[in-house]
């Protein structure tokens, strides 16, 4: 015959749940953060933007005239996701 089970008393933990705290950390997404990236897009319409003045387009879509200093920026996580998605991640 198998021993009775001792109720538990109030200090010891009951049942079989935990919460467990989780900090997410998240992109923000706001109106003018594509202004703080350095986006990706081909070497020769930069060339042909810097001469003709027009507007480029890069991977994640944004329109702009480049004239800042990309290596000054992080690189933009939607340009960054979608190359590597087509040339693998470090250009493989």
């Amino acid at each position: 015959m198998s021993e009775p089970v001792a109720p538990q008393s109030e200090t010891q933990p009951q049942g079989g749940t935990a919460t467990i705290e989780r900090v997410e950390q998240q992109e923000l997404v706001e109106p003018g953060d594509a202004e703080r990236f350095s986006h990706y897009v081909k070497k020769d319409k930069i060339m042909e933007s810097a001469l003709s003045g027009d507007p480029v387009i890069a991977l994640c879509g944004k329109v702009w005239v480049p004239g800042r200093d990309p290596k000054r920026f992080p690189v933009c996580p939607e340009c960054k996701e979608i190359l590597d998605a087509a040339f693998g991640p470090e250009g493989d």
